[in-house]
Order: structure tokens, then sequence, then C-alpha cells
């Protein structure tokens, strides 16, 4: 049995502890949520905690205590924003760890700066707020949650999941008239690829482990589907191929696989395509399951 201590008159319900039958305690009723803000110049955020806080004087990362019916998304970033004056459309969420204790969760959501920002101390649960390069943060004094995780999230830091869709393939896999208006089906498909660059999806789907990532899309179109009036954004591009389809997408991942900690998934049911680009080093899925996928953000 858990219960709970709640401060007289606390900001948000969600500002209590909950304690284990061990007598360890958590903050946050409705669990908590951090964000690991990462800048590719000056590193990763981290709060240096007030001496009277829990774990006082450790370094960790922004965060706290979620609102009730409040995801774990919008309450990592507004806790950052609350502690460290991150703004709330400077950041692009890249992958989230959960830490689920049953009767207490944890999400660390890591997201990369996509506006540069310089972060302040915003109230009195800091007494500093840093930029702290990859190789230096085990040198300091961490919260013992932050500790216990950095080696992974560091791990995942290193991996950049990218998704190429065969979207001729994708288009021509269901029965929507995509015969009559070829243009008007791919822009159906990619207002939803747009959803699905918002929203996610597990990373078991992806074959990266216990998380959730938010990876970039690549829409090959060809033919007819070229005069597609629909543009990329949030993650999404948008490739044209001129003639051949099927090269373009094998010379897009050839391209995506030079970058640093590639993980390249390519959407076709086309076998011969399939086998030319695990050839170069990506996984493939068919066209039904990314159909899945995009059923799933409907609900």
């Amino acid at each position: 049995m858990t219960r709970e201590f709640v401060p007289p008159h606390p900001r948000n319900p969600g500002d209590a502890w909950v304690f284990a039958d061990d007598g360890s305690k958590y903050w946050g009723r409705f669990g908590a949520a951090g964000l690991l803000a990462v800048d590719p110049d000056r590193g990763v955020l981290l709060q240096h905690r007030a001496l009277w806080s829990h774990f006082g004087g450790t370094w960790g990362l922004p965060g706290g205590a979620r609102h009730k019916g409040e995801d774990a998304v919008t309450g990592a970033i507004r806790e950052a924003s609350e502690e460290a004056a991150v703004p709330t459309d400077a950041v692009r969420p890249r992958f989230s760890h959960t830490l689920d204790l049953g009767i207490w969760s944890y999400v660390t959501l890591a997201a990369d700066v996509v506006t540069p920002f310089d972060a302040q101390v915003a109230d009195p649960e800091s007494l500093d707020v840093r930029w702290v390069p990859l190789d230096e943060i085990d040198g300091l004094p961490l919260h013992p949650g932050f500790e216990a995780r950095w080696p992974e999230l560091r791990r995942d830091l290193g991996v950049r999941p990218v998704i190429v869709v065969d979207m001729a393939n994708v288009v021509g896999s269901r029965p929507d008239g995509w015969w009559r208006d070829r243009a008007g089906a791919a822009v159906r498909l990619g207002d939803q690829l747009q959803r699905l660059a918002s929203i996610g999806l597990p990373a078991v789907e992806l074959g990266l482990g216990q998380t959730h990532w938010w990876p970039d899309l690549v829409a090959v179109l060809e033919g007819q589907a070229n005069g597609a009036a629909f543009d990329g954004g949030n993650r999404l591009e948008v490739v044209r191929a001129d003639r051949d389809g099927d090269a373009r997408i094998v010379a897009e991942v050839t391209r995506l696989s030079a970058a640093p900690g590639a993980s390249l998934t390519v959407v076709t049911g086309d076998r011969e395509l399939r086998a030319r680009v695990e050839a170069v080093g990506a996984q493939t899925r068919g066209a039904g399951w990314l159909l899945d996928q995009l059923d799933k953000t409907e609900h």
C-alpha cells in the first residue's frame, strides 16, 4: 500500500509525495517528467538543485510533478520553462524514456534545441542552470535518478532514426481511389505522415528498445504523384523523383546512412527495392505496418 503527503496548500494537486511500502518517496502524485534539452554546440541543459530540495546540491534535469491529465511531453517542457526559462517552442522531442515503478513513473523527454536560447534560473528550486558538454556530465555530483539513467540516455542521444516512405507503393496498397487521383492520394497520405511525425511511435516498432521516438520521415514521390501539393516540415521531408522512384529511394538511403547514428527504416512492399536498401544497411517494413501506425494516430 502506498500513501501520499500533500503540502497544506499545494500549488497544484500533483505537487505531493508518493511513499512506497519501503519508505522511499517520489515527487508527483500523477508522476513526474524532466527535459533533457540537447544543443549541438553547448551540450545538455542541467539544473543545480536548491539545497532544501530532495537530493539538494546535485545536478539533474529541470523537471517536476505532472499535472492531472497532463501528458509527459507537455509536463516536461512546462516544468523546464518554469524552472529554467526554456521557451516552449525552442525544443523538438526526439525520444522519451519511462521509469515505471507501478506506484509512480518518471518520463525523461530528450529534445533537440531548434532555436538557441539562454537558460536562466526562473524559480527558487535551482541554484544554477547551465549548458554542460556531454563529456563533462559524469564529473558532476549528479542526482541519483539521473545518474542511473544517464548511460542509457547518452547512448540513445547517438541514434537518429529515419523512416523513408515509398509513397507510390503505400498509396497503391489501399483502395481509396488513388488510381483516379494519384496526387490527391499522396496528399492524404502526406497529411497522415505529418501527424505521425508529431506524435511519434513506440521504439519497439523501430527495433530500438523500450522508449518512444519521434523519427524523421522522408516521403519519396514519383510520376503523377509529383504534382501533390504538400510540403514537408515538422520532421517530414518531401523528395520528388524525376524518373526512377526506386533509384531515388536507394540514393536517399545511401545519403542518410552516412550520418552518424543513422537508423534507417524503408517502408515498401517491393521485394527488389527491399533487397537493394537492405544491402546498404536499412531495415524494411511493409506498407501494412505503416498503415497500422497511421491508424493509431487517428485514435
